[in-house]
């Protein structure tokens, strides 16, 4: 009798899971908290605050990114060690296809790209990037051949995705130079 029990609660089971699938590669893979612990490991404080740009930082930003900005809100995670800036971290979300993907862009105090990941994918799971495509960035500053097919290699059949993250992170190193510099400069 257990066993008959067992087995029908497995056929339910299977016939639940064929007739409502999940969507294939469907994923979050880190809270924005442990994406921002893993940006910022030796950091005894992580700042957060929005930036809400004006319309010459918006120019400004989309012109030397050459994509466009979603919102004239922006995010920026600023990780401290006693007193001194370890980075810059952002969380760039943007619908790839028909859905959404997020990824981390860390920067260096200079500037420069330190790391990039995906914390979220919800598109099939053979468009998302690899990590040793996403390493590619690495210590990348935002110059003419950050593009897909010129310093950037594209990825077969994952155009949409590499597309997007490529524009995702030229905005955040436009960000650094149009917004974090001239704050730096002026002493804030």
């Amino acid at each position: 009798m257990a066993s008959d029990w067992r087995s029908s609660i497995v056929a339910i089971g299977f016939v639940l899971a064929v007739a409502f699938p999940a969507p294939v590669g469907a994923k979050a893979f880190f809270s924005k908290g442990e994406a921002l612990a893993l940006a910022f490991p030796d950091a005894d404080r992580i700042d957060t605050r929005s930036v809400l740009l004006d319309g010459v930082q918006t120019q400004a930003i989309e012109q030397a990114s050459r994509a466009k900005l979603e919102s004239r809100i922006v995010t920026l995670h600023t990780g401290w060690k006693d007193g001194v800036v370890q980075g810059y971290a952002f969380i760039d979300v943007q619908v790839v296809r028909t859905l959404p993907e997020a990824c981390l862009i860390v920067l260096t105090p200079d500037g420069a790209v330190r790391s990039l990941r995906v914390i979220a994918f919800y598109e099939p799971a053979d468009y998302l990037p690899t990590d040793r495509w996403l390493g590619q960035f690495a210590g990348r500053a935002l110059s003419p051949d950050l593009a897909l097919n010129r310093g950037i290699d594209g990825i077969a059949g994952a155009t949409l995705s590499a597309g997007a993250i490529t524009s995702g992170v030229r905005r955040a190193l436009a960000f650094y130079a149009h917004v974090i510099v001239p704050q730096k400069i002026a002493g804030h």
